[in-house]
């Protein structure tokens, strides 16, 4: 985009920078989903094919400095949270780089919240690294504890290794830990009660996710489909479950077990959904935007990113694009509406 095209379109929005994010339902955003990578370590059945993935461009993902450009506008506007996620955030090279240059962006509340999602597999090699930079907050992925299972549905022999990232994220003393996994019938239904008290065991939050409509393949069915009533029920069978007040946007609602301190969540997206109170937005691994992990609209960054004008053009262009972004927000996903659509990309490519 040329400097000119910039300048004509965004010096108006050069006075709105570092105004809040907020959207036509009143929902102040503070949280930035970053997708550093759509590639990953894992092959999961719900979210992409074992082979024949059609994976991003390798010129098309953001650089570090990209990245950075992005991030740095976003908390100037109330971004209080980057997440990292992918998918695999740790197959970036330049992972601790980036978490430290995040790290080091003020907010108007104190320090930046440095988040990752992964599945752990590198942990054990970088994590002291991470924690050095400026990471904070740590979500491990693990969907059942039982090693054939685990096989056949990531398609990889790594169990011991995702286990060995959950160890070394225990010792790291990063808290809250959690450990998410993505309740499936007939897959890992019958261990819910047991990945509670593994969780437990390891100091770290146990947090179900309800299976979404972000499989690459698009064969999601919702008879497969473990609801948030059916995991608190196998759950209430083994401890009495209380309710934690005060989730504010947080994707998961929580329960004390056994009146505390551990803790369970279960984010009930299709069936229980919390679009009323979303504070989040997401940056793809190539650049685009997104005002929802179900949209079907993307607004692309990249030819802002990459052109020749001055800093303080693009980022005022950057500005821009947030804003519209956030303006184009629905009030939720519909995923009931008989007109919903799925996004075109799957979960590895929006970022987790």
């Amino acid at each position: 985009m040329p400097a000119s095209t910039l300048g004509s379109c965004s010096a108006v929005y050069a006075r709105s920078m570092g105004q809040p994010l907020v959207d036509r339902f009143a929902r102040v955003h503070r949280d930035l989903r970053i997708s550093l990578t759509d590639r990953c370590s894992l092959r999961c059945t719900y979210c992409m094919p074992e082979q024949g993935n059609e994976w991003l461009a390798r010129q098309s993902i953001l650089t570090l400095d990209e990245i950075v450009e992005v991030a740095t506008v976003a908390a100037a506007a109330g971004i209080t949270t980057f997440r990292l996620t992918g998918g695999e955030p740790l197959l970036r090279t330049d992972i601790v780089e980036i978490v430290r240059r995040l790290a080091a962006l003020e907010t108007a509340t104190g320090r930046m919240q440095i988040a990752m999602t992964t599945n752990g597999i590198r942990l054990p090699e970088v994590l002291p690294d991470l924690v050095d930079a400026g990471l904070t907050r740590l979500n491990i992925s693990l969907d059942t504890l039982d090693r054939d299972r685990f096989r056949a549905l990531t398609r990889r022999d790594r169990l011991e290794d995702v286990l060995d990232g959950i160890r070394a994220a225990q010792a790291s003393g990063l808290r809250p830990l959690k450990i998410n996994a993505v309740a499936m019938r007939g897959v890992n239904d019958d261990e819910l009660v047991d990945l509670v008290a593994f969780a437990v065991a390891h100091d770290a939050q146990m947090r179900f996710i309800e299976q979404m409509p972000l499989d690459a393949g698009h064969t999601w069915d919702r008879s497969t489909m473990v609801t948030r009533d059916e995991i608190l029920e196998a759950l209430a069978a083994r401890w009495a479950l209380e309710p934690v007040p005060g989730r504010g946007g947080a994707p998961a609602e929580q329960w004390r077990l056994d009146g505390g301190p551990h803790t369970v969540g279960v984010i009930a997206s299709v069936t229980a959904p919390f679009c009323g109170a979303c504070d989040r937005m997401r940056l793809t691994a190539d650049g685009q935007l997104r005002n929802c992990l179900f949209s079907i609209d993307e607004y692309d960054l990249l030819p802002v990113l990459r052109s020749d004008a001055s800093t303080e053009l693009r980022a005022a262009e950057v500005d821009r694009v947030l804003r519209n972004c956030i303006a184009g927000k629905k009030a939720g996903h519909a995923i009931d509406d008989p007109g919903f659509l799925q996004p075109a990309r799957g979960m590895n490519a929006i970022g987790g």
